[in-house]
């Protein structure tokens, strides 16, 4: 127990009449383990930068008001999103910022010292915990840790994490709301796919973070973007040769699948690799910009001759897509490139219109994708 608990432990003990306190709550996390709290979590580490969007839905009005220690990732991994919400809310620039768990920086000292009520982290953090066994250090000093996922399973765990932070933050309603919206935006695309009888399913590469690197090419094997395509319509080309949710893909085998659509994921990561190839796609790119990068990186060897290249059936879409509580947005953006016939009233610029205008406290900025070809959209 924290001093800070242990002094309001004390005052309720000579203040029994008083029933200020909370009510103890349990929530059981996306790994099924048990944590308690002694009442809906006041002071919150959150273990990723970017988890900043799923606290923006459930506390509108301030989404920082919680958040006592951040990972540093968001400005380097989403500067354009860091900036959005630091011109709202620029106290964010003074929240304290910590190392991650995989690289070996985070320092459970400078944790202590924030007396958080929770820590939140991602689920592919676990394996990293567990290894260096942070779990029971942290526990030893009263900081317990619940795991969410909205990147390994995005379509099975989205809505029971939103639920989980939901039981966390005491915004139970908040979190019920958006998960409707959540089911009933992807249902958009699903029910129509399942009520075909016999679909073509176009074949689908996915460029992970294409330009990133030189190498060719990272891509989604079983999940994530892999499942975002699966859900739209699509066949995810990459699907056979990476056994887990991420893999490579050499470019001999892109030129000998020769895939119908290509659809590389993007962002601005100019503070991870300057000046490079990536398509900066993301709120409030510049479109023009974003479409002659992308038209740049067809000219690689493994899309030489390949047909969605000719057909000009090349799309960029925003990376943190992959990672956040607004993925099916993405499927929604994937089935009018894959069906434009099934989908002509589906417009994903007026969704993400009405995300924000419901749910998030920033504006609406339009540039999270770009197509090489007309869209109908």
């Amino acid at each position: 127990m924290t001093l800070r608990r242990m002094l309001g432990a004390t005052a309720l003990a000579f203040l029994p009449a008083l029933q200020a306190v909370a009510d103890p709550i349990t929530v059981t996390d996306i790994v099924g383990r048990e944590v308690t709290l002694d009442g809906p979590a006041d002071r919150v580490i959150l273990g990723e930068g970017r988890q900043i969007f799923f606290a923006a839905v459930l506390d509108r009005d301030d989404p920082f008001k919680r958040v006592v220690g951040w990972r540093d990732d968001l400005l380097q991994a989403a500067p354009e999103s860091y900036e959005m919400y630091a011109e709202k809310f620029p106290e964010l620039t003074e929240i304290p910022t910590f190392g991650g768990f995989k690289d070996g920086t985070f320092d459970i000292e400078q944790a202590v010292a924030l007396d958080p009520d929770v820590m939140i982290l991602n689920l592919e953090a676990k394996a990293a915990t567990d290894e260096a066994g942070y779990e029971e250090k942290l526990a030893k000093v009263g900081i317990p840790i619940v795991y969410v996922d909205f990147r390994e399973k995005p379509f099975e765990h989205t809505a029971q994490s939103m639920h989980i932070i939901g039981e966390l933050f005491g915004k139970e309603d908040r979190a019920a709301e958006f998960n409707a919206f959540y089911e009933e935006q992807i249902a958009r695309v699903t029910d129509v796919i399942a009520a075909q009888d016999d679909l073509d399913r176009p074949l689908v590469f996915v460029d992970r973070a294409g330009g990133y690197s030189e190498d060719c090419c990272m891509s989604f094997g079983h999940g994530n973007f892999g499942t975002f395509v699966e859900l739209a319509g699509g066949e995810n080309m990459a699907k056979p040769f990476i056994p887990g949710t991420f893999g490579t893909i050499n470019a001999e085998q892109i030129i000998a699948s020769d895939p119908d659509q290509i659809v590389v994921t993007g962002g601005n990561w100019e503070a991870y690799v300057p000046g490079g190839s990536w398509v900066g796609v993301g709120p409030g790119s510049d479109e023009d910009e974003a479409r002659a990068k992308l038209a740049a990186l067809m000219e690689r060897p493994g899309f030489t001759g390949v047909k969605a290249v000719e057909d000009g059936q090349v799309h960029a879409i925003w990376h943190q897509f992959y990672n956040n509580p607004y993925s099916f947005v993405a499927v929604q953006r994937l089935a009018t490139w894959l069906h434009p016939d099934l989908f002509p009233d589906l417009d994903p610029d007026e969704t993400l219109v009405e995300l924000h205008e419901r749910f998030l406290p920033v504006d609406y900025h339009p540039g999270y994708w770009v197509s090489l070809a007309p869209t109908t959209h």
